[in-house]
């Protein structure tokens, strides 16, 4: 079992990641960084700051890494361990005003239940993929 570091004190402990979906198809962001994560897709979000909510952290995240508002946060999959000690938490979102441009990310991909499962996910993301077939086919 891999060793996880402390976190500072005061850092917070989740990391979000955001499921948008309209019209049956569901946001994927192509990472830039680190290099072995170059290249492949997932759940945009990113890391709570100290004190932040989870759907606060998740309206923060995605006006910056995306350009648009979000609302909600319906919990989506199991939690997702990280070697730091943080936890990695996936939630339902609802597109409430903008279009999404990729300012973080090399682009951005609207799949459909078919494409979600040949894309080529980040490994933390792999294990949402049962739940969000069910959210893009309506059985969740």
């Amino acid at each position: 079992m891999p060793v996880q570091r402390a976190r500072p004190v005061g850092e917070a402990a989740e990391v979000v990641a955001a499921a948008i979906i309209v019209g049956g198809r569901l946001l994927l962001a192509q990472r830039t960084r680190p290099p072995e994560l170059a290249g492949l897709w997932e759940l945009p979000g990113g890391k709570a700051e100290a004190g932040e909510t989870a759907r606060d952290a998740l309206r923060r995240e995605l006006r910056e890494e995306l350009g648009v508002e979000v609302s909600g946060g319906e919990r989506i999959g199991d939690d997702v361990p990280l070697p730091d000690g943080r936890v990695l938490r996936a939630y339902r979102v609802e597109l409430v005003s903008g279009t999404p441009v990729a300012l973080d990310h090399a682009e951005l991909r609207w799949v459909d239940a078919r494409e979600l499962g040949d894309i080529d996910l980040v490994g933390n993301d792999r294990g949402w993929v049962p739940h969000l077939l069910g959210h893009l086919t309506g059985a969740s």
